[in-house]
This record gives structure tokens, sequence and C-alpha cells, in this order.
């Protein structure tokens, strides 16, 4: 009888408890539903690890793109939407609305899970589309300051000119970079991916205070598209990126855009565990735990893949900043011992200069030809 009484109590017991646990993952929120499938990236990166360390909790990460489609399970709970300064009159229906920016948005968040994403829509998902927009400050101009005067923390941009001869600088982007930075806003930018065809430099990453990321491949080595600029700084994963899908679900994509998002993610991390950090605090952590290349540092990875549990850990000791505003004592000369003047040069030879003169005419050709290619393929999404 002892035995039977027993057999009854524990079997009430565990219908307790199984009720318990239905009524808990009945109620468990949207946010938790479906989370991004890590990927070869996670762990190239250490993921795991930093999370020990961080998960970005009370950090907005500001993804600049196409647009964020908010009520995808991944993203569910963690996505506030912007204005849409691009301004064509898309849709969240429209195929030039939001494919690429949610699976940037998803790439930040399987770094960064408890990070928050400001979504602005600044292009469209074509690449044939200019974003020197004729109708006054630029779209990612006026993404940047949206971004800075709503509390972001960091602004991921992957995106950039689609591979040209000439490039589209913009001095509204530039000084709105600026600014960021200079009210503690740590700006990222995709490296480009012509790596593999002309290399042509790429904006935003090339302005001044961006940190530009380039992309690996599995192995550790620079992507084969992944564009080579002196001023890369770090690198991350780039190949076979597992990301969220507009429609729903998840696809694998390349490109330096990924790369960009999951630097994003690491930045937040990093900012999670020391909110105090500068833009310069941010990029000396990076560069100085990534893997570095041989000889330090090269135009192809920058200082290396990034180590994303390193520089979380020397997030919480950085290096004091040291950089402040320099004001120009306009020195006669660029530099000894070459003496050359910033304002006069010596006469050009007239066979010198007759031979340049040609060399430009054949060279404003190519460049024409450039112009004329490359209007069928200009600023696009990266990835």
């Amino acid at each position: 009888m002892r035995r039977t009484h027993t057999t009854k109590a524990r079997a009430a017991v565990l219908c307790t408890a199984l009720s318990a646990l239905l009524c808990t993952l009945a109620t468990a929120p949207a946010s938790a539903a479906q989370s991004t499938p890590a990927g070869w990236e996670s762990i190239a990166l250490r993921v795991d690890s930093a999370q020990r360390l961080s998960k970005g909790k009370a950090i907005t990460v500001a993804v600049l793109d196409t647009g964020v489609q908010a009520d995808h399970p991944s993203l569910k709970g963690h996505v506030t939407t912007g204005p849409d300064f691009f301004d064509d009159g898309a849709s969240e229906d429209s195929d030039n609305w939001g494919r690429h920016g949610t699976a940037m948005a998803s790439a930040v968040l399987k770094v960064a899970p408890e990070a928050g994403i400001l979504s602005v829509r600044v292009l469209d998902e074509s690449k044939k589309r200019d974003r020197t927009v004729s109708r006054g400050t630029s779209p990612i101009a006026k993404g940047i300051e949206y971004a800075v005067d709503h509390h972001a923390d960091v602004i991921s941009l992957s995106l950039g000119d689609a591979g040209n001869f000439v490039q589209d600088y913009s001095a509204d982007e530039a000084y709105a970079i600026g600014r960021a930075v200079s009210r503690g806003v740590t700006v990222l930018a995709s490296a480009g991916n012509s790596g593999d065809e002309d290399n042509s430099g790429s904006y935003p990453a090339g302005y001044p205070s961006v940190i530009s990321v380039a992309a690996t491949g599995r192995d550790g080595a620079r992507a084969p598209f992944s564009t080579v600029r002196s001023h890369n700084a770090v690198a991350a994963p780039g190949v076979g990126i597992t990301m969220a899908k507009k429609s729903g679900g998840f696809t694998t994509e390349d490109g330096t855009s990924p790369a960009c998002a999951l630097t994003a993610g690491v930045v937040a991390l990093m900012l999670s565990h020391n909110p105090k950090l500068t833009p310069a605090q941010v990029r000396s952590a990076l560069t100085t735990t990534a893997h570095h290349p041989e000889g330090g540092r090269d135009a192809l990875v920058g200082y290396g893949l990034i180590n994303a549990p390193a520089a979380v850990l020397a997030a919480a000791t950085p290096a004091k900043d040291r950089t402040t505003p320099v004001k120009y004592t306009g020195k006669e000369h660029f530099g000894t011992p070459t003496g050359t003047s910033k304002v006069t040069h010596p006469a050009m030879e007239q066979g010198i200069w007759l031979s340049g003169l040609g060399a430009a005419g054949g060279g404003l050709v190519l460049v024409l030809v450039a112009i004329l290619m490359g209007r069928r393929r200009r600023t696009g999404p990266r990835g």
C-alpha cells in the first residue's frame, strides 16, 4: 500500500511540473521564438566566449540600410523603425525595401542578442540607384544625423559605391560622420566588394574616423571580393554568412556587408561592457586584439580578423584616449628633407608637359567609358 501511495504522489508531482513547463513555453516572448543560426562565423569570432562577458544590453545599433522587417521572428522586439530618408515611396511589401537591411540587422543581433536596432532607410535594394541625390542633403547624411540625435551608440553602414572609377565623396556625409564621432558614436562601414574587379575605393568606408571592415573567408584570409585599401581597419567573416530573409526564415550571403554588421555587433558587446568607451578606444581595442597578419597590418585585412572576447576584455580597461583636435601651424613645407612648397611648384619641362597632355587625353576617354559602364552598377547595398 505504501509503495502504491508513493507512486501516485510522484505521478501527481510530475503532472504538475509538466503543466508548469507548458505554461512557461506558451507565455514565452515572441522575441525568443527564433534566433539566427550561429554559422561558422560565430566560431571564427568566438562569439560564445564574448557573450559570457556581454550581450549588448542597453546598446542601440543604428542600421542605415534598405529598411528592416521588424516582425521577423529573429528581430521581433528589438527593432525601432525610424524615417525613410530615401523617400522613393516604396512600401514594406516592395521588392526595393528591406531585404538587405533585415539581413544586416540579424547579423548584428547574432553577436549582440540583447542590443536594440534603430532602422533608418537611406537607400533601396537596386544597385543602379545613385546615392548622390540632387534634391539636397544625402539620405545617408540625414540618416547619420538622425541616428546621432536619437541616441544611437553605434552606426553600421553596410553600403557604399558599387565599384566605379569616379567616387561619390559627399561633404554632407563627411560632416555628419565627423559630428557622430565627436558625439561619441562609433561608425563602421563595409570596405567594398570590388577586390576581384577594379578594386576601386569606396565611401563611406574611406571617410576619416570610419572603421572600415574587410571580409575574410573560412580560412581567415581576405575574401577574393573584399576591396583592398590602406584605410581598412579590421576584418570579419564575409563568406556564406547566415542571416534573416525578409520573407521569413534564413539564407546565406557573401559580402563585406555582413562583415561590417557582425563587427557592429562586437562593438555593441564592448560598449555594453564599458559604456564610457570613445570611438578611438573602440578602434584601438579592436585593432590591438585582432589576429594580426604578418607584419602587424596590411591593406588586405587591416589589423586582421576580429577576436570578439579579447576585444570585450580590452574594453574594460582601455588606454587613455589622447585624440584631440590639432591646429594647423602653417609650416612652409610638407616636410623635410624635400623642401617642397605647398603653394608653388617648379616649372614643368615642355616635353614632359606634352606627354602628360597626351596621357590625360587617353585617360579622359577611359574615364568616360568607366562612367558609362558604371551607370549600370552604381551605389547599392553591400552583399
